[in-house]
């Protein structure tokens, strides 16, 4: 056996912005601020190395050589792992009706990582988190992937092969579902009862396997299609699943990047066809149809950074389980969601985001029905609000942050939204959390 020293990209980018999950830095020997503003936000660095399967390395490595001189092995001397814990506390305008308020979640989180290089052109991020609501360990987000490149009419073509589990969790952009603002938030305040089904509730439900390339660092495109593969469930499924897929689900993703001067602009658009089954493995499904634009813009001033990020969301929905089953008044309806914000980190210290949030969609009272906390008393999902944010990192591996939801309308409505007396207010969020990851 041998070493030998590899460090693999753009070494330029990465001297510059040397000035990730622990096991990344461990593995590339930079500073977490080469690849995040402020995790989770990935500077262009960052994305690069993401798009490039995770496996830049600046240890010395295993290699091993057969007789030929073809490589058989090569291994990083340090296994790459990492683990986050979350505490938090959440504080509602009003408790929920016979529940307590302010409760201490220790941990609100607790996740173990395997997340680096695997071999020469694969890597991974592969998460396992013990949430407190659900009290119990399950698998979380997964990204594994194969990248290379070669040239395409002269320029750089970074392309490659992704295994994930949940919709756009393998993208580099903080403006799709998986990797939106807010980065944290509480798993046990009310939240609004209509979201896109892109938005987070197919996580961990599904496998997906794509194909993606990023060529001349101006044009990236994606090509996903997901089939089912649902955790906590009794396999073989039977009829009493509930909220699966039919057949395989598309996904696609295209967007522009430009950088100039102190500068960065992303536009693009995602989206995909979902056949969701509310009950059952199999029979009439709903079919949801998710087409959403984004945009994200940044700006280095002095040692900070200004980042702005804008996402909209519509869903056109073909109820047809849900409606045949008396669930929906109409058949075909509409769901729209929008979310902006920005930030403004004036170094590595601190952190200020403000941002608003809205969703629209057709009224139906049978769909949005009345219901304490939850329910809507006029069969509406419209909602809207605010989110401001304050964090401190005194290292660049923790953060102690402050962070308030406003709602100006919830589930239709500003006073008794559900029928039950609640006000939006009412579920106005408090959150105060202190991550930490090694």
């Amino acid at each position: 056996m041998g070493e030998k020293f590899v460090l693999t990209g753009n070494k330029a980018a990465a001297a510059e912005l040397g000035k990730k999950l622990p096991s990344f830095s461990r593995q590339t020997h930079l500073a977490c601020s080469a690849c995040h503003y402020q995790f989770p936000q990935l500077t262009p660095f960052g994305r690069q190395f993401k798009l490039n399967g995770y496996t830049l390395s600046g240890l010395p490595e295993i290699v091993q050589k057969d007789s030929a001189e073809r490589q058989t092995l090569k291994l990083s001397p340090i296994s790459p792992v990492a683990a986050m814990v979350v505490v938090s506390k959440t504080t509602l305008g009003a408790a929920i009706p016979g529940t307590s308020n302010g409760d201490v979640l220790f941990p609100d989180q607790l996740s173990l990582f395997y997340a680096g290089e695997l071999t020469p052109k694969v890597g991974a991020f592969l998460q396992l988190t013990y949430s407190a609501p659900d009290g119990a360990i399950g698998i979380d987000n997964v990204d594994m992937r194969f990248a290379d490149r070669t040239t395409l009419g002269g320029k750089q073509l970074v392309y490659g092969i992704s295994l994930e589990n949940n919709p756009t969790v393998q993208d580099v952009w903080n403006t799709v579902p998986a990797w939106g603002y807010p980065f944290m938030a509480s798993p046990i305040a009310p939240s609004p009862i209509a979201a896109p089904v892109i938005a987070g509730a197919l996580g961990q439900q599904v496998a997906g396997l794509g194909a993606y390339g990023f060529w001349n660092s101006l044009v990236y495109a994606e090509f996903t299609a997901y089939a089912r593969a649902p955790q906590g469930v009794a396999f073989p499924l039977d009829s009493t699943v509930e909220g699966v897929i039919s057949g395989f689900t598309p996904y696609w993703r295209l967007a522009l990047q430009k950088q100039w001067g102190k500068n960065y602009m992303e536009v693009g658009t995602f989206g995909m066809q979902t056949h969701l089954l509310p009950t059952g493995y199999s029979g009439t499904a709903n079919l949801l149809t998710d087409v959403a634009g984004d945009a994200q813009y940044e700006r280095k001033l002095g040692d900070g950074v200004l980042i702005g990020r804008f996402t909209y969301i519509h869903e056109a929905q073909a109820l047809n389980a849900t409606f045949n089953a008396g669930g929906s008044n109409n058949l075909n309806e509409t769901l729209n969601t929008w979310s902006l914000n920005a930030s403004y980190d004036p170094s590595l210290l601190l952190g200020f985001t403000l941002g608003g949030f809205g969703t629209s969609g057709t009224t139906d009272e049978a769909l949005y029905a009345p219901g304490s906390v939850t329910g809507s008393e006029v069969g509406s999902p419209n909602s809207s609000g605010f989110i401001a944010e304050v964090n401190y990192n005194p290292w660049q591996n923790t953060r102690l942050a402050v962070q308030y939801t406003g709602y100006t309308r919830f589930n239709g409505g500003t006073s008794d939204y559900d029928g039950s007396g609640r006000s939006a207010s009412d579920n106005n969020t408090l959150y105060v959390y202190l991550w930490v990851a090694f």
